[in-house]
């Protein structure tokens, strides 16, 4: 049987601090912080391949088997909903998922009155479910990037997306109103990889939770 074990990693932050993470346990795979144009890294010794793709993609490498394990965001994992085993909280990429709007509409505003309200956001799931929640009717506007943007020109009251010190949200005027979710960095794993190489997955997660209790 192949036990080789196949990880999918984001590249940014996530990819700097999950290599740091995997050297405390052993595995070695410095490789992934070179210059080079590669996607897929080998490390024959110790039987690891490495895959590095858009953190959105992560869930979806895992979910279908082309990876065996993933690193990504709590956010991507909230939105996507896919079922996939998450054995591990790995602590760090810590931010939060917020509402926000406008600095002067907040001064008279009341989120407890809200029944229907536009909000822009990269998470529409998410949103739509957090809304639902609370009994307001929510239209969603998907958006890809600058999400603080659309209150400033009318394409939106609010937002949802992610704040780690809330300067962005400072510098162009807005406010949190509500926090939705606390977000760190997990570890996920494919179901049916955890059944056929149990054995060696299993390693790497108590060797990562023994790291993460120090």
């Amino acid at each position: 049987m192949n036990d080789s074990i196949t990880i999918a990693i984001p590249k940014g932050r996530i990819l700097e601090e999950s290599v740091e993470l995997f050297a405390k346990i052993g595995i070695d795979c410095g490789e992934l912080l070179s210059d080079s144009r590669k996607l897929v890294f080998e490390n024959h010794e110790q039987k690891m391949r490495y895959m590095i793709v858009r953190a959105t993609d992560v869930p979806t490498y895992v979910d279908y088997g082309s990876a065996d394990v993933g690193i990504v965001g709590k956010d991507t994992l909230l939105e996507q909903g896919k079922d996939l085993y998450e054995p591990l909280d790995l602590k760090f990429g810590y931010c939060r998922m917020i509402v926000a709007e406008p600095a002067r509409l907040a001064s008279t505003d009341d989120p407890a009155a809200w029944s229907h309200i536009r909000i822009a956001t990269k998470y529409p799931n998410v949103t739509e479910r957090h809304f639902a929640s609370k009994g307001v009717q929510v239209e969603v506007i998907k958006l890809y990037g600058s999400i603080e943007l659309a209150p400033l020109v009318g394409l939106s009251e609010r937002i949802v997306d992610l704040v780690s010190t809330g300067e962005t949200l400072r510098q162009n005027g807005l406010v949190e109103v509500e926090t939705i979710a606390e977000i760190t960095t997990r570890l996920i794993v494919n179901r049916a990889s955890l059944k056929t190489k149990h054995q060696r997955i299993s390693a790497i997660i108590s060797g990562l939770e023994a790291v993460l209790a120090t």
